[in-house]
């Protein structure tokens, strides 16, 4: 991203990008940053905010930090490798059915059309509880979910762009399929798909905490903002915002993912302040 349209930026969205980038670094530093190991028992359960542990203990003993840390490295890291799955597919068919149209379009279309009309947390609650709840069933569940909104959006803009003059030129050429999509189509529709990736990208994260706190989600020991919320939820009976911290940290990277979409939207739309 050049520096220039940084500083163009507003606010809002500088703020975004450094949000993110602050959750990037605990992810990937998990390890290094969190004062306490992932499961590791180190105290009482639900003991005081302060001294060793800045912000408690959770249900078993185990330092709430050092779990949100680590939540930020496993909830956002399923989220982003199930949205990069789920736009994956839902751009590539989206391209088929625009480029190739007729009873390929057709077929796609009608088969995205189903799975829409079923709803999805039911639709994943049922799949999960038939095929287990490890991790990779849930990524494969959420991500044939979400990519049907994927394959709209990319059939509805690549449809704008495989009638125009060059695209016709190039297919009168001879050029190939594949060649007319990466080097005439994508291009053409990149902008939208970033910013619906950025979208998506909010929609499987809050969809992966959902089913965490439902418990058909990343199961225990490992960190999940999701489940950290169920777990320690009796506090709230007693006034203590322990298990407000999970359900906060979602909503800061949902609110700075929106900001940041929002400006890439605004970009591309190429109007001005």
């Amino acid at each position: 991203m050049k520096i220039g349209v940084l500083k163009d930026a507003p606010k809002t969205a500088i703020l975004g990008l450094v949000i993110i980038l602050i959750y990037a670094v605990l992810g990937i530093f998990a390890g290094q940053i969190a004062p306490h190991g992932e499961t590791e028992i180190v105290g009482m359960e639900f003991e005081q905010w302060g001294g060793e542990f800045l912000l408690g203990t959770d249900n078993l003993g185990r330092d709430m930090l050092s779990r949100l840390i680590y939540g930020a490295r496993n909830s956002v890291g399923i989220a982003l490798a199930t949205t990069a799955l789920a736009f994956s597919i839902g751009s590539v068919l989206g391209l088929l059915a625009a480029t190739l149209g007729g009873w390929v379009d057709q077929f796609l279309s009608r088969f995205v059309d189903m799975l829409i009309a079923i709803p999805a947390l039911l639709f994943a609650l049922l799949l999960l509880t038939i095929f287990g709840t490890g991790i990779v069933n849930m990524i494969g569940v959420i991500a044939v979910l979400e990519m049907t909104r994927v394959f709209r959006l990319t059939r509805a803009v690549a449809m704008n762009v495989v009638v125009m003059d060059y695209v016709q030129a190039a297919r009168l050429r001879g050029e190939g399929l594949w060649w007319q999509i990466r080097a005439e189509i994508l291009p053409n529709i990149a902008a939208p798909l970033v910013a619906e990736f950025g979208l998506r990208f909010c929609f499987v994260f809050l969809a992966v905490s959902a089913l965490s706190f439902l418990g058909l989600g990343i199961q225990p020991p490992t960190a999940d903002w999701g489940s950290m919320v169920r777990a320690n939820a009796a506090l709230i009976t007693f006034g203590d915002i322990t298990p407000l911290l999970p359900a906060a940290a979602i909503a800061v990277l949902t609110i700075s993912i929106n900001f940041v979409v929002d400006w890439v939207l605004h970009c591309a739309s190429g109007l001005k302040d």
